[in-house]
């Protein structure tokens, strides 16, 4: 018994490890009790300097950053760590503006939470944005199939309870889009620029349109979404329950 123990233990696959940087030490001991809790290892730093400094060295697969440093803007840590990483970068802001929001992820974030926040609601979006990335460097083909609805991106097919769902070129192309995603916030001003061109990023109500279309087609309730959630004011995400 104690031979197969080893042996399994020898083949365990290494917990994904989480960097947390913020300035707050009562957020960083939540986070890290909440963290080590579902598994992960976490490493910690309450500056900038320090966390780019930690990521560096030790590597991470997942950067939960928080906006407000007292040694440099966040926006700055994000845009210097994104000149040589890819890692999953979730924010943490106090600030409501949509604006900044916004271009905190069109510069690099993939998922944003606004202070005070919930846990579990943050442990969910560290799940699914560990899922995405891992797909990512799997070169996992893209698709979803959650037994209602299924998505074959490479034969360009969607079915809906088994039956085949007959989607327009635009309609089918933002929940591609937004499956490539799947659990990452997309921006207004990426859908539209991705959808339509760079000259119609502020027509916003083409987006409202499109999606209210799509909506409809899968079943989906903007108040209840099971599928698609908006993020108001900033874009919309897939939701990843897998």
């Amino acid at each position: 018994m104690t031979e197969d123990r080893s042996a399994a233990n020898a083949t365990a696959v290494p917990a994904a490890r989480v960097l947390v940087i913020d300035d707050e030490p009562q957020i960083r001991k939540f986070l890290d009790i909440s963290l080590r809790a579902q598994g992960y290892a976490v490493d910690s730093a309450d500056t900038g300097e320090a966390g780019l400094a930690a990521l560096a060295t030790h590597g991470a697969d997942l950067v939960i950053l928080d906006l407000g440093l007292p040694d440099r803007d966040g926006h700055e840590v994000l845009h210097e760590l994104r000149q040589w990483s890819s890692v999953p970068v979730i924010l943490l802001t106090v600030r409501s503006s949509e604006a900044e929001k916004v271009a905190a992820l069109d510069a690099g974030g993939n998922d944003y939470v606004t202070k005070p926040f919930g846990v579990q609601e943050l442990m969910a979006r560290v799940r699914a944005l560990l899922r995405a990335h891992a797909a990512q460097d799997d070169g996992a083909p893209a698709g979803f199939d959650d037994g209602r609805l299924q998505v074959d991106l490479a034969r360009r097919e969607v079915r809906l309870d088994g039956e085949p769902l007959a989607l327009t070129r635009k309609e089918y192309a933002l929940l591609a889009l937004l499956l490539r995603h799947a659990g990452r916030v997309v921006t207004q001003p990426q859908l539209l620029r991705e959808l339509w061109g760079p000259t119609h990023q502020h027509d916003t109500h083409y987006l409202r349109i499109l999606v209210g279309k799509l909506r409809h087609k899968l079943g989906d309730d903007a108040a209840a979404p099971r599928y698609i959630a908006t993020e108001p004011g900033v874009g919309l995400r897939f939701i990843d329950r897998h």
